[in-house]
């Protein structure tokens, strides 16, 4: 005659306990999560009732908390004024995790969700030895009258791409003379051409700036026939936890069928992509 303890458990009863329990989690971690969470969203150090306010509970149990993240060296508290910020843990944390970021990478996993929601090709690039490189493409099912290649680089003004870079990236850097004296190569020959139809090309240095700040008024760049006749594109600039353009996300497409509204989807959804790479690298503007 078999018998068992009341409290045994068959192999398949303990395997669907693991189960439960692995979904489950461990809800106070989740919770605690929260009060860091405030912290690092807050712009500096914050007072027990602030903090506790922030994450949705209690100062008594956001208190009990704090303990042991002060224990831990997640959580610091000022002596003096008793607010409470992130600690030296939590910095650790965080620049290792910010060095296992690869911006590409993350860019180049997007891509085919990016293409998908727009219908139009998608495009990475980064700043190179010659300027605006293209490093990644993943072509729409119907393409554009143009093939990149990668290792393109891309023209400063004529371009969504090198509009993009021209825009947002550091002007005080060390890369702010080679895009001055790019510009002004660029510039030599337009001043020369006469203007087409839906010409949008600058011929001075004030339309060039024109054109920037309204490339960062809308937060990204476009151009239509710029770049070729029937060729219209956006790119949108991602940036990494210290506000450094890292790289450009590009949608580009025919005229005919690529919506060149600043605030249409395709503009829409490449700018919410943008800024999602942006906040993932760490950045918080």
């Amino acid at each position: 005659m078999n018998s068992r303890s009341p409290s045994a458990q068959s192999p398949t009863q303990a395997t669907d306990d693991d189960a439960v329990s692995q979904r489950a989690g461990i809800q106070s971690v989740e919770v605690g999560f929260d009060l860091l969470s405030a912290l690092a969203a807050a712009p500096s150090a914050l007072m027990l009732r602030d903090l506790a306010a922030a994450a949705g509970m209690s100062a008594a149990k956001a208190h009990r908390y704090l303990v042991s993240f002060q224990r831990l060296g997640l959580v610091v508290q000022d002596p003096a004024s008793t607010r409470y910020d992130l600690g030296p843990a939590a910095l650790r944390l965080g620049l290792a995790g910010l060095a296992r970021l690869d911006g590409v990478r993350l860019a180049r996993e997007r891509a085919d969700a990016l293409l998908a929601q727009t219908g139009h090709t998608m495009a990475v690039a980064v700043w190179g030895n010659q300027g605006p490189t293209v490093v990644h493409w993943t072509e729409a099912p119907q393409t554009v009258p143009v093939t990149l290649r990668l290792g393109d680089v891309m023209p400063l003004l004529s371009s969504a791409t090198g509009r993009c870079f021209a825009a947002f990236m550091d002007r005080h850097g060390p890369s702010a003379q080679r895009i001055d004296a790019m510009i002004e190569a660029e510039l030599t020959p337009l001043r020369q051409r006469p203007r087409q139809a839906h010409d949008d090309l600058p011929r001075t240095l004030a339309e060039v700036q024109a054109l920037l700040a309204e490339t960062r008024a809308h937060g990204l760049a476009r151009v239509v026939h710029s770049l070729l006749p029937g060729v219209a594109g956006f790119c949108a600039p991602v940036f990494d936890a210290q506000g450094r353009l890292v790289l450009g996300l590009v949608v580009l497409g025919s005229v005919g069928t690529l919506d060149t509204d600043w605030d249409g989807p395709v503009a829409s959804a490449l700018l919410a992509c943008a800024h999602q790479l942006s906040a993932d690298l760490g950045h918080r503007g």
